[in-house]
């Protein structure tokens, strides 16, 4: 695994957690990457890999989450994009690139349009663009047709890590190749409590109210008013492997990228999380985080 090292940076209420990757030169540039809404940090170690040092990569768990789950509310998409510009501050010189997959590309979109001075370019993967919500929704049904099967998961407990590894190695989207060092070590990270009643370190007033704010008006217009330009990476398949992705071209037609600064890109034979951690995917993140990161 690249190696990394543990920081912690000053924000409202406390420290947040981050995974700092380093450059392998003075005055590289600098990648901010926010994971998605039941991640942590590490689901970016496979990026990180494939930059090999040619930018610093540094990827905060968010407020709730792993090593920041000790952090306060209130929670919420934009304070996470304001804990976002905070470790921009904190990680380098003038405006960053920004990157965010699935709900951290939410944050990334809006911690763009409130902290314009701290952001350069941004990478969207498999999210950003959102829709507006079902008014015969509850707020509970809301968050299960976001991400579904992982609020079960933060219920339930395991007798140990090895029980947690194959209650994920059995998802449908890291069979075969989809499983990896990376996506164990990232995995595990998000595991706390002492055996036989280890779980989720997910606190999950956190993930219900994240959840329902992807569904703000102010969140959903976020990437349609990015003072900035953007590449989105959308998985041609979904969260359980499935044919149908969150995207598709009309359904990004429906949302309104075409008349935005956003750059859309599908990316084949991956799914939600195989567009980030699997090699294919996080080639393609790389190589956009790279041109992305030339363009300063």
């Amino acid at each position: 695994m690249t190696p990394y090292e543990e920081i912690r940076v000053p924000v409202t209420g406390g420290e947040l957690a981050a995974l700092r990757w380093p450059a392998g030169e003075t005055g590289a540039p600098v990648v901010v990457a926010l994971h998605g809404i039941t991640a942590n940090a590490l689901s970016w170690g496979a990026v990180a890999r494939v930059l090999a040092g040619r930018v610093t990569l540094v990827a905060p768990d968010l407020r709730g989450r792993a090593g920041s789950a000790g952090l306060p509310g209130p929670y919420g998409i934009a304070a996470h994009a304001d804990d976002a510009a905070a470790l921009a501050k904190a990680a380098g010189d003038g405006p960053v690139v920004l990157a965010g997959h699935s709900m951290g590309a939410f944050v990334a979109a809006l911690a763009a349009v409130r902290h314009p001075d701290r952001f350069g370019e941004l990478v969207l993967v498999d999210g950003g663009f959102g829709f507006p919500a079902p008014t015969h929704l509850s707020a509970d049904e809301l968050l299960t047709a976001v991400i579904g099967p992982a609020m079960d998961r933060l219920a339930m407990t395991f007798p140990d890590r090895d029980a947690y590894r194959s209650f994920w190695r059995a998802h449908p989207a890291f069979g075969g190749e989809g499983w990896t060092p990376e996506v164990d070590a990232y995995l595990q990270r998000d595991l706390t409590g002492t055996e036989p009643a280890m779980r989720s370190g997910c606190v999950l007033e956190a993930v219900r109210t994240d959840g329902v704010g992807l569904f703000r008006d102010e969140v959903l217009a976020a990437v349609r008013e990015l003072p900035v330009p953007a590449t989105l990476l959308w998985a041609r398949r979904g969260l359980m492997n499935e044919e149908q992705g969150l995207y598709d071209e009309t359904r990004l037609a429906a949302a309104g990228q075409p008349d935005t600064k956003v750059g859309a890109v599908p990316v084949e034979d991956v799914n939600h999380y195989t567009v980030l951690t699997g090699d294919k995917g996080a080639g393609e993140v790389a190589d956009a985080l790279l041109r992305a990161a030339l363009r300063r």
